[in-house]
Parts: C-alpha cells; structure tokens; sequence
C-alpha cells in the first residue's frame, strides 16, 4: 500500500489549524457562533491556501454533534465520517471534469433531498470557473435560493472567470498567499513530528521557493524527507530543486552591473557544465534583479525577504546599476526566461541577454517624434545660460528695487532669450527637449524615481509635440494606469513642468492626451472666415501631383458656376 502524501495528512482539521488566513476563519467562526451561516460561499485564492480544507472544516462545524463551543470535535461520528470521506452528505465536485450543464442539472435534481445523517447538506464544488456558460446559467436559480438544508461552497483559483450573477449570490473570501515566516513555521512543526531535523534555513528556502502555497511546501518537504537523511539542510534543498546559491547569484549581477561580460559568460557555462536547471537560475536572476529594483527606487528592505548578507549585497550592486540599465536589464531576462521553454541551445537566451544588458550604451532617445518617450535619453549638457552665451544682460541702473534686481538675477531666462525660444518651431523645441533630457532625468530622479522609470521605458508614453507653450505627451490604453496613478500626481507634474520650463527658458506645461485621440494644431478645423480652399492653404507653394491640380480645377470651377 502506497503511503500517505505528507500535505493530506497533515490537512488541517480546525479552524486553529488553518495558517496564515485568520480573516477568513475568524469571520466564519463568528457567523457559526451567530447563527449568520450564508447559503453560498465562494472561496477564492491562490492553490494550497487552504480553500478546500476550510470547505470541509465549516461543513464539520455545522454539523458537528459536540458542543457548539468546541465544533469542530473531530471525536463524533459526523466529524469522523468527513474525515474518511465517508458522510453522503458531504458532496464534492470537480468542476474540471464535470464542466457541462448536463452535470449540474443532476445537481439540481439531487438538492431537494434531505440530508441522510447529517443537520445540513454541504456542496464543494472545486475550480468552479471551469464550468461552461450554460452550466453557470442552470445553476444560477439553485444557488440563489437552494432548499434550507443545503450549503454551497464554491472553490476557485480564478475568481475573474466566475459571472456576476453568481459572484453576487455568495459570500466571498479572498485566501492570501501564507507568509514565508508562517509557512517555515509550520514546517518545522511537521519536521519535529515526523522525527527528523533540518536547518532553519533549508526550512526558510523551502517557504521562499512554495511562493505563499502551504501545499507546495509541504510536497517538498515529503520529498526532501525521503532523501534519506535524518537532518534537512540548505545544501540537499539546493540540490534537490536545482538551486544555484545565492552568492552565485549576487556575484553574477554584479558582473552585470560592471558591464564584465567575459565574467558573466565564464560564470554562466560553468553553471552550464554542471547541470543547473536554467528556469531556475532566470527566476532567481529576476528575483534578484527585482530586489535591486525595489532597492533602487526607494522600495526599502521592509518588502524585501533575504538575509541580511544578501541584503547588503543587493545594495552596493544597486549603487552600480544606473535606472535605465537596471530597467533594461530585468526586461532583457524576463524575455529570456519565457525563451528558454522553446530554445534549441538552452542557455543561449541568458547568454544573449547578458551580453545586450551589459554591453548596450544608455537608451537615446529616438529622433522621431513618435520614439521620443520610448527609450531613456543620454545625459545632454544643459543649455547655457545667457550670460555664458555671450547674450546681453537687461541694463540695471540705481532706480530698479532691490527686489526687481533680485528677481532678475534669479531668472533662468533673460527676455532675449526668452524671445529667442519663441521664434522656435514645434520640431525645434521636441529636438531641444530630446538633447537636454538629461536635465528632465535629474529633474525626476529625486521627485519621483517611478515617473522616471514611466518615461524612459516601452511603456506607451511618449512625447508627441510641442504646440506653444505646452508639451504634449500622448499614452496608449496599456498605459492608462501608469499616466493616471503616477504621471499626473500634483508633485510629478510639477516637477516636470519646472524641468521643462529650464529646457526652453519660458514657462511650459504639460498635456496627456490619449495618442489615439490626438489630432496636431496644423490638422485642426481651420476657424470661421479663415480660407478653406486647397489654394490658399498651400500658401506660396504649387500643387506639384497632377491628379491633385485636376481635381482643384474641376471642383473650383463648378465652385465658381454655383
């Protein structure tokens, strides 16, 4: 007889037992106590949460036999025969396999009958969002006014799949990811119990790779048990699930940083040579990178769960990373990470994004109007100021103010420059903007790191043009969310007004626009009174397509007949 998966028999069976989601066990154990039960419960949340145990533990609960206060006993005959699987009143549906609406309407037929052993009949159905349209349909009525004997508690890991007229018949409860600290807790209880040992960072490692799942966890722990060693440690972890240590890690995003790509590459075949799983070292490459982002950024090491000589690492590689190559550095792996699935040679796709990451100089931005936010700009000088220009200074004689002579020497532009700047085209300021957007950068480096990283990645955001006084930045409807909860902040805005203001030498402002809705100043309807025809809209030029000059001249002269 095969043996009993570690996770089933360590499934929790009370609500105290239930890790890391109080809000959820607390809320249900008030009801019960209330007498508040709900007809229909949705149970959303990441898989190994506890979502179906808590199912099992809450039909335990309703209809246990002790004493409320102690339910569930796990002792009575009711408690007894859910945890064997046993109690017909009891009925669990995979939704996966049992999609069509064929399935439910047998539900349907058997919900009127009541209970055989038990107060109340409970209905689990799991990964309800794989049910079909028709079947979400002929369950819609039941599950809004079922008979009074019966319960539905509905599973899922994709609540966004679920209708909303079935969403608003339940009471739900988001599950959250378990804590590392709560699920490294947990596995040493189970270690102890079991018999064995294990270092409190291989436990730690264990909870970290789980990413908040109690199951995962859990199934690794039973495999790293049945290594054959009475004591788990860090070294078996990295072993078994094909770990690269973390100093490897850090030593080699710091060769990233220093742009060494013959380090980096040594580094990498050697891995190679020996046998790492290269998924692996992607995740933690763009676990690491992310780290340093949030570092970077000002994220603080609160968010952050590494050690403290990890931590400390991630800083100084971050004091290296300039924005733009950090930025391009994490997008550059993610790509790599998804191409390594489909790749003839395996470790080609990190090969080739280290060497783009390291040896790429900072992002220009691009000539073209509509490239101009796409990419990061190279640091430009700033412009010059009137005085080194060789520009004249505004005459001061004894009769201004001290104030008025204060102001004058404070300003960043003197009149004729400022005339100056107005004489210039929409095209020639884009490109005056283009070549000072160092001043830009260093303007929002220090008001807000995370405009910055808006405005010099492939997000959607760009420059468009420059009419007057106002610059217009266009967005693409991906980008809605970045433009509307970063870019137009008062402080940003601000800022970037101020830093585009230094560029020109006037007062400039800023404009979103949605890039789809933009139409140019020169492509606006001409006003009223203004000439329309095709003639006086060329001005002193002459229509040079001939098709173009035939079609002037027929329609002028049935223009003129009328």
């Amino acid at each position: 007889m095969a043996a009993q998966a570690l996770y089933r028999k360590w499934r929790s069976q009370t609500f105290e037992e239930i890790v890391g989601q109080e809000h959820v066990t607390r809320t249900l154990q008030n009801a019960l106590r209330e007498g508040r039960l709900a007809h229909a419960y949705l149970f959303a949340g990441p898989r190994g949460t506890g979502k179906t145990s808590t199912a099992r533990i809450l039909a335990k609960a309703v209809n246990c036999l002790a004493e409320p206060e102690k339910r569930p006993c796990n002792q009575c005959s009711i408690c007894q025969a859910i945890n064997e699987g046993r109690l017909l009143d009891l009925v669990e549906i995979d939704a996966a396999s049992n999609t069509s609406v064929d399935d439910i309407r047998d539900l349907r037929d058997k919900v009127g009958f009541r209970p055989n052993e038990a107060r109340m009949k409970f209905y689990i159905i799991d990964e309800v969002h794989m049910l079909s349209n028709s079947a979400f349909n002929a369950l819609l009525k039941t599950l809004e006014e079922p008979p009074p004997h019966v319960v539905f508690v509905l599973c899922t890991t994709e609540p966004h799949r679920i209708p909303p007229t079935v969403l608003s018949r339940c009471q739900r409860f988001d599950f959250r990811r378990i804590s590392t600290a709560d699920i490294t807790a947990h596995l040493a209880r189970i270690v102890a119990a079991e018999g064995y040992k294990a270092e409190p960072e291989a436990l730690t490692l264990i909870a970290r790779t789980a990413t908040g799942s109690m199951r995962d966890a859990i199934s690794l722990l039973d495999q790293l048990l049945a290594y054959g060693e009475q004591k788990i440690t860090v070294a078996q972890v990295r072993d078994v699930l094909g770990m690269i240590s973390e100093r490897t890690v850090s030593d080699w995003v710091a060769a990233l940083a220093r742009r060494d790509v013959q380090s980096g590459l040594t580094v990498l075949n050697q891995l190679v040579m020996e046998g790492v799983e290269l998924r692996e070292l992607a995740r933690q490459v763009l676990a690491y990178l992310r780290g340093i982002l949030l570092l970077k950024v000002g994220g603080g090491a609160a968010s952050l769960d590494v050690d403290a000589d990890t931590l400390a690492r991630m800083k100084e590689t971050a004091d290296a990373f300039t924005m733009p190559h950090l930025i391009r550095s994490v997008r550059l792996f993610s790509q790599a990470a998804t191409e390594l699935r489909n790749t003839v040679q395996p470790q080609l796709p990190l090969e080739l994004a280290f060497v783009e990451a390291a040896t790429a100089a900072e992002p220009a931005v691009s000539a073209a109007p509509s490239e101009a936010m796409q990419v990061e700009a190279a640091p430009a000088t700033q412009p010059a100021s009137p005085a080194a220009s060789g520009g004249p200074h505004p005459e001061q004689t004894a009769s201004h103010p001290a104030e008025r002579e204060a102001a004058d020497q404070a300003s960043e532009a003197h009149p004729p420059e400022a005339e100056k700047q107005e004489q210039l085209s929409g095209a020639e300021k884009l490109a005056r903007l283009r070549d000072a957007w160092g001043m830009v950068r260093q303007e929002l480096q220090t008001t807000s790191p995370a405009a910055l990283g808006v405005l010099s990645s492939r997000r959607g955001v760009r420059f468009l043009a420059v009419e007057g006084q106002e610059v217009i930045i266009g967005y693409q409807e991906r980008a809605r969310y970045s433009v509307e909860s970063i870019l137009q902040r008062p402080e940003v805005v601000q800022a970037l007004e101020h830093a585009l203001s230094k560029v020109f030498g006037s007062p400039h402002t800023v404009k979103y626009v949605p890039e789809e809705l933009y139409r140019p100043a020169s492509q606006a309807p001409k006003e009223e009174g203004k000439p329309s025809s095709p003639q006086a809209s060329a001005g002193e030029g002459e229509v040079t397509d001939p098709l173009v000059q035939a079609a002037i001249d027929e329609y002028g002269a049935k223009a003129e007949r009328i």
